[in-house]
């Protein structure tokens, strides 16, 4: 059985494109394949009258009354015995728990999903003639019978409209109506030659009284010179049309794709089908549904149900090198993946082709300056370093970059510098004196160990850093503490090195200088203000803003960076008047931003002063306003004697500081009795800073 479906979906897809290849070369848009598992099953003793399509399972229609519930497969999952008579549509709503179903008996059916997936049937509609159509979406339902079109309001339980059939002349059995959603309110109706489009519209509160809610402008019918048999609205898309046309009586059916220009209509593909029986159906026999979630379109006829989608990437290249098109094939999987040859991620495969294949299969000196050029973007990869040793080993050309001696000679290195005491290190120098980029990696694997103990080497590796690793020279000046600043200033200015050059000079204390070749040399205003930044000199804010004052794209700068270190205004007083400034609204309004930010910092400071100081200032209150316990154990700091008197009906004075040293009023030196003390002459004297007289005892 398998066997035989496989040669007919083989026969199906070469009997489509067999007229298509003889008449033109134009790969064709969409590939087929037959509905088989429990569809085969069920249309070997019965026939297909219609098919519903939703994103989770199909509903198929069949002659004998029977409606399938089937999966994205084929595979049967439920069936009901809805009618004696032929099934003539099946209508789903958006979530699939509700289901429309109409037959010949004129009955208009609904099922709903209940608990454990079981579904009750109610009749919605009958008693009108034979229902042949059904679709609903939303909360609106449209059937069409004998007589037109109607649609239904679930909501309001009402019926809006009936639109009646243009032309009455077609037999409706032959030529049955095709109904389309186009979305919630537009209603595509396509009956014989005719194609109207209707819109539902609310009715104005006014204008109701006893008629619906919504009603229906139809609007100007549309003339097609074919007998359609069904059509679809796609979406997500340039809007296509999809129709099935009738050529001649037992002719195998054609599926075309259009697509509706502004005044005409072009034809995309046009494919022909061989379906089983065709030659016994006739068009009404045929359906065309389309699921939006898969973007798949199945054509139903009496015996058999095709699976059409688009064609994809792959599908393409077969056809193809169906064709023998080789070199188009090679472009295109270039376009897939040749991008990914760029990305550099296959550093161990690199690695082993430079160790398996013989140098002279490629250019050494190319390949050396794609791996340098890899390691400025990832200069710790210890892969490409090792591959670049390798390099250099079979090729002097390199010997200038000094790293790679680093991983051939690392573990050497580190030997010679763990048994100092057998091998001293003027012996290892000496002894390297005639390979001075291995002397390098020695002296500066050793001064990273320990940046005092080869001190007397230092002024070597200046030489050394210059020649062979320009990288740590830098570093090496800053954390030098012996390193002779004159050789290493003359060194750098020789080769040219004005980032080294800049550090010696404001190292020796000639900033101003130091600045001067930043702004002649590098021309960096940025690095300029940065170093007058760290320098924190007046006279070299004046010096920069001298040089720049001419230059717009220095003042530019400096406006957007002076504000926290200099007053603005001194620089915009000195622009020449009618000087073009890059971005100068911008740098201005930066400036009054940062003052703004100034101006709101200090106010949040002052407040955060002031309510500090209020709230010590209540805490020195309360604190102030409590009571000091005085008893017979106290002693007044002047006389020495008890503060309270022994005989408690003897009337006393006392004179209680913050600071707790009490004296008795009479024993206080002061100009008069009447104005004792303010201030603890005890607390005074030794400036622990004084209390203040303001507790006084009487009695």
């Amino acid at each position: 059985m398998a066997e035989a479906e496989e040669q007919e979906t083989e026969s199906l897809e070469e009997s489509t494109d067999e007229s298509e290849e003889e008449e033109s070369e134009e790969e064709p848009k969409l590939k087929y394949e037959r509905l088989s598992n429990g569809v085969t099953e069920i249309l070997q003793k019965d026939a297909a009258s219609c098919m519903t399509v939703h994103d989770k399972f199909l509903a198929l229609g069949t002659h004998y009354g029977k409606v399938y519930l089937l999966d994205v497969q084929g595979n049967i999952t439920q069936k009901f015995d809805v009618s004696p008579v032929k099934i003539n549509q099946i209508s789903l709503d958006e979530s699939g728990e509700h289901m429309g179903v109409c037959s010949e008996d004129g009955k208009l059916l609904l099922f709903e999903r209940s608990w454990m997936s079981r579904w009750k049937s109610s009749v919605l509609h009958e008693g009108e003639g034979n229902i042949r159509s059904v679709k609903w979406r939303g909360h609106l339902i449209a059937w069409a019978n004998n007589m037109g079109v109607k649609i239904f309001d679930i909501t309001s339980k009402q019926r809006i409209t009936n639109v009646p059939r243009d032309d009455i002349s077609l037999r409706p059995d032959m030529y049955p109506c095709s109904l389309c959603w186009k979305d919630s309110v537009t209603l595509i109706i396509g009956w014989g030659t005719s194609v109207k489009i209707c819109s539902v519209k609310e009715r104005h509160a006014s204008e109701m009284r006893d008629l619906p809610s919504r009603y229906v402008e139809i609007g100007k019918p549309s003339r097609n010179v074919r007998r359609q048999k069904r059509i679809h609205f796609s979406k997500g898309k340039p809007k296509i049309m999809f129709v099935f046309r009738e050529r001649e009586y037992c002719a195998r059916p054609r599926l075309d794709i259009i697509q509706p220009l502004s005044e005409t209509c072009e034809e995309i593909s046009s494919d022909a089908l061989t379906v089983r029986g065709f030659q016994e159906n006739e068009c009404r026999d045929y359906h065309l549904e389309y699921s939006e979630g898969e973007s798949l379109f199945y054509i139903v006829s009496p015996r058999d149900v095709v699976v059409a989608k688009e064609r994809d990437q792959d599908d393409h290249i077969d056809w193809l090198l169906e064709k023998k098109k080789y070199e188009v094939v090679l472009i295109l999987l270039s376009l897939k993946y040749l991008h990914t040859c760029n990305r550099g991620e296959k550093v161990s495969g690199f690695a082993s082709l430079i160790r398996e294949w013989p140098g002279d299969l490629y250019n050494n000196s190319v390949i050396v300056q794609a791996v340098r050029d890899h390691l400025k973007k990832d200069s710790q990869n210890r892969t490409l370093l090792k591959t670049l040793a390798e390099l250099f080993s079979s090729d002097t050309a390199g010997v200038s970059d000094c790293r790679f001696f680093f991983f051939l000679f690392q573990k050497a290195v580190d030997m010679l510098l763990d048994n100092e005491d057998k091998i001293s290190i003027k012996k290892v120098v000496e002894e390297l004196e005639d390979r001075p980029e291995l002397q390098h990696v020695y002296l500066h694997k050793l001064f990273k160990r320990d940046h005092h103990k080869g001190q007397r080497y230092h002024e070597k590796q200046i030489s050394l850093y210059a020649e062979y690793d320009r990288s740590n020279l830098l570093p090496f000046l800053r954390d030098s503490t012996h390193c002779p600043l004159e050789k290493a200033l003359e060194i750098c200015q020789q080769r040219n090195f004005v980032e080294e050059t800049v550090y010696l000079l404001s190292r020796m204390g000639n900033s101003r200088s130091a600045l001067k070749m930043i702004m002649e040399e590098l021309h960096d205003v940025d690095k300029a203000i940065e170093f007058a930044k760290e320098q924190d000199d007046g006279e070299l804010w004046e010096d920069l803003i001298l040089y720049s004052i001419d230059k717009p794209p220095f003042i530019t700068g400096l406006l957007n960076n002076i504000g926290t270190h200099v007053d603005p205004i001194l620089l915009i007083h000195r622009i020449k008047e009618g000087m073009e400034i890059p971005n100068l609204r911008d740098s201005l309004v930066k400036i009054l931003q940062d003052y703004n930010l100034q101006i709101l910092l200090r106010e949040g400071c002052k407040k955060i002063l002031v309510a500090d100081s209020l709230s010590l200032l209540k805490k020195m209150h309360r604190t102030q306003m409590k009571g000091v316990l005085v008893d017979e154990e106290n002693i007044c700091e002047s006389c020495l004697s008890p503060i309270l008197p022994s005989d408690a009906a003897k009337p006393f004075s006392v004179l209680v500081f913050h600071c707790r040293h009490m004296f008795h009023k009479e024993c206080l030196p002061g100009p008069s009795t009447n104005s004792p003390a303010q201030f603890c002459g005890i607390c005074s004297a030794k400036h622990r800073g004084p209390g203040s007289a303001i507790l006084e005892m009487k009695k």
